[in-house]
């Protein structure tokens, strides 16, 4: 009988979603059998991406961004409550699903409260640092409060100097056991002749997710060359619509995505850290526009400029003119580095 491992990303745009992906593939192609567990847009994701397995709804974070980039930490203070009681009300759920799922293992992506002492639990973050401003050393005390509840954290990237994460994943001074699984993506490179100049990539929570939509269709909107923008709205149903030069699509599945990155020739996206691994990956010239407020892709977005490897821009800054940048950088570039997921998988083979 296969053992059922439960995979459950956080939904926090797509980015968690997306990189659990490869997990679940090397899941089956290991002969596990993966249970999926997530909520809006990320669950949906994931039950495109793999209509076959069983999916739960899991209790929602419900998260929003502040209007205003310099109150997003102050909203996060806010919204600390509602935060923990959902956590409370994940605990209850993942004990539920454990005992009635017949789970042999659990792959929790940053959500806090799902794990168990009846079975192995990892936890995968790329955050042992969780940038706050001046906050920071609390937040990530607090972020590894929750970490020790987990028998193993992985952190999707390389334990060495040449990394994507920086002092996000890499700390002076972390006491949990950690592995450094590698960079993790969904997409292969394919050597194809561009056909779009631009592609855009949008998503995470709103209002922000909205507020570079609509920055960018007034950018956009007499760009002579081709552009595909993707919105990151998953909806029942993929709508495509032609708008002059711009091709809109409200999602794309993974294998289209890949397809579509591969054949444009420059991406437009924020600076979320699963982008990143995605666009190293396939060696992509990209313009990074980080949520405004959020700590961890304005370090992102500052470091990857700072390496003379990808530009970026406040949001309020953003004109067309400016990706005229990307030809001055050397772009990001792929780790020759080979997940090992059957030596990760062995945590869930002791009985």
């Amino acid at each position: 009988m296969k053992k059922r491992i439960l995979v459950a990303p956080l939904n926090w745009g797509l980015g968690h979603a997306t990189r659990c992906i490869p997990i679940i593939n090397a899941l089956l192609e290991l002969n596990f059998e993966p249970v999926i567990a997530s909520d809006g847009i990320a669950l949906a994701l994931l039950q495109k991406e793999f209509p076959m397995l069983s999916s739960i709804e899991l209790p929602s974070y419900d998260i929003t961004y502040a209007k205003k980039g310099r109150n997003f930490k102050i909203k996060l203070i806010k919204d600390t409550p509602k935060l923990l009681n959902t956590i409370k009300s994940e605990k209850k759920a993942t004990k539920d699903i454990v005992k009635n799922h017949n789970i042999s293992g659990i792959i929790s992506d940053n959500r806090l409260g799902v794990h168990s002492k009846k079975v192995p639990t990892v936890f995968i973050t790329h955050q042992l640092n969780v940038l706050s401003g001046n906050t920071t050393w609390l937040s990530t005390k607090m972020h590894e409060k929750f970490i020790e509840k987990f028998d193993e954290c992985w952190v999707p990237d390389t334990d060495a100097d040449i990394n994507l994460s920086g002092k996000l994943g890499h700390p002076d001074d972390f006491k949990i056991p950690t592995t450094y699984i590698g960079p993790l993506s969904r997409f292969e490179k394919q050597v194809v002749k561009p056909i779009n100049k631009i592609l855009v990539l949008i998503s995470g929570p709103e209002p922000q997710r909205t507020f570079l939509e609509e920055k960018l269709f007034l950018e956009l909107k007499n760009y002579p060359e081709k552009v595909v923008f993707v919105k990151g709205v998953m909806e029942k149903q993929q709508v495509v619509e032609i708008m002059g030069n711009i091709t809109v699509y409200n999602f794309m599945t993974s294998k289209l995505l890949e397809k579509t990155i591969n054949e444009s020739e420059l991406v437009i996206s924020r600076s979320g850290y699963t982008t990143v691994m995605d666009l190293a990956k396939l060696n992509k010239k990209a313009f990074f526009i980080p949520t405004p407020g959020q700590f961890e892709q304005e370090y992102l977005a500052k470091r990857l400029a700072k390496l003379n490897l990808v530009p970026s821009c406040k949001q309020d800054d953003f004109t067309i003119s400016k990706i005229g940048d990307v030809y001055n950088f050397e772009s990001l570039k792929a780790f020759n580095y080979k997940v090992n997921f059957k030596t990760l998988f062995s945590l869930f083979e002791c009985e």
